[in-house]
């Protein structure tokens, strides 16, 4: 059986009598998009946002910055996914939709749909409190909170009133419209330090090798537990990358394994022809127990922890997705909200502004569509081979 199918299943269908049930809170917009208000939420944002609203305004300040600051870099990566993809067609795509079982993080475990579903519920929950904890901060009235569906995508919401939005000054518009991509970087850096901190020590698996690399000639195999680097031990990910970052192409390099040691030449990374290329995927879902932590608490318990780091890594990945795109100087998303209100500071000619505007939001978009070309054409490839 589908375990994953047969849940996902059960889930939408609970969503449906949910919706079905509550129908008078309901609003469909555009036949693919369905709202379901609630007052979720909002006596907590009241409460937060009154605890000590000097400070809470404060952060709300570093927030706009780290805000426009991880605008310029998601604008920045993006742009270099756009570049690569035309002088690099067979480059590894930049971008991927995020949905159940496709690979968007090479070595990373699948994105199940209960680690899908669990990360989307979490990252839009906590980003769509904060933008109403902020707008209560500013004296602005949060009309409704609750969930939405984009089609089968899930997703959260609250509704400030934006008329009150549009009397604020440019501080406190930015602070609202901020507060939910920054909520979503530092719950990224938060699990990121967690994680880095506690998990992948003990051993180390090679989730994947490259066909044609010089450790796969050599014999390795993807599943191999790393065990040492040129003599050093290799108990997690940073022990991998700071025993390789020296290397150089032609340089020899011993791998030790549990399925035995290789002597390999390094490659030439085709990117970067001074840097060195081995063509590994590392897994961070394999984990060494002790003995007596198997023996106490039975032979699944290593099986339920995986399970759970896993879903932390995948709401850390999503988190930290979900914030930066967000960030994006396009149309009606944060980011977007965030440069038309910066726009709108310099000059009162709101022709100008939006002109501008819509000029940087239509870039933003085609750089988008460019970056998700490779998974454009390899589904499209997928479904003409399928049906041929």
């Amino acid at each position: 059986m589908n375990w994953d199918l047969t849940l996902a299943i059960l889930f939408y269908v609970l969503v449906v009598i949910i919706f079905i049930k509550g129908r008078k809170n309901v609003e469909t917009q555009g036949k693919v998009f369905f709202l379901y208000r609630t007052k979720l939420g909002l006596k907590l944002m009241n409460k937060i946002a009154g605890i000590n609203p000097f400070t809470l305004k404060l952060i709300g300040l570093f927030g706009v910055l780290v805000g426009f600051a991880g605008m310029v870099v998601i604008f920045y990566f993006l742009l270099k996914g756009a570049i690569t993809v035309f002088v690099r067609p067979d480059a590894p795509p930049s971008v991927a939709p995020l949905l159940p079982g496709i690979e968007i993080v090479p070595g990373v475990p699948a994105l199940s749909f209960w680690y899908w579903i669990i990360s989307i519920l979490i990252v839009a929950a906590i980003h769509e409190f904060s933008h109403g904890v902020y707008a209560r901060a500013y004296n602005v009235k949060v009309k409704s909170s609750g969930f939405a569906f984009l089609g089968p995508i899930p997703a959260a919401f609250v509704e400030p009133d934006e008329k009150e939005i549009g009397k604020k000054g440019k501080l406190a518009q930015l602070s609202i419209f901020a507060a939910g991509p920054f909520s979503n970087i530092v719950l990224a850096v938060i699990l990121g330090v967690i994680l880095f901190s506690f998990v992948g020590i003990g051993t180390v698996q090679l989730a994947s090798i490259d066909a044609g690399s010089n450790l796969a000639l050599a014999g390795a195999k993807p599943g191999d537990i790393l065990f040492e680097i040129n003599n050093i031990p290799i108990g997690n990910r940073v022990d991998f990358v700071n025993a390789l970052k020296n290397t150089k192409p032609g340089d020899e390099v011993v791998f030790e394994t549990n399925s035995g040691t290789y002597n390999v030449i390094t490659g030439e990374n085709q990117r970067d022809s001074t840097k060195s290329f081995f063509g590994i995927d590392l897994s961070i879902s394999f984990f060494h127990y002790h003995d007596k932590a198997v023996h106490k608490y039975g032979s699944d318990f290593p099986s339920y922890i995986s399970w759970i780091v896993n879903l932390f890594v995948w709401v850390f990945i999503i988190s930290l997705g979900v914030g930066l795109f967000n960030l994006l100087p396009l149309g009606p998303i944060d980011g977007g909200r965030m440069l038309l209100s910066l726009l709108s500071k310099f000059t009162k000619n709101e022709i100008v502004v939006k002109r501008i505007w819509g000029v940087v939001s239509y870039f933003c978009l085609a750089l988008i569509i460019i970056n998700l070309l490779p998974f454009i054409m390899k589904l499209i490839n997928f479904i003409i081979s399928h049906l041929m």
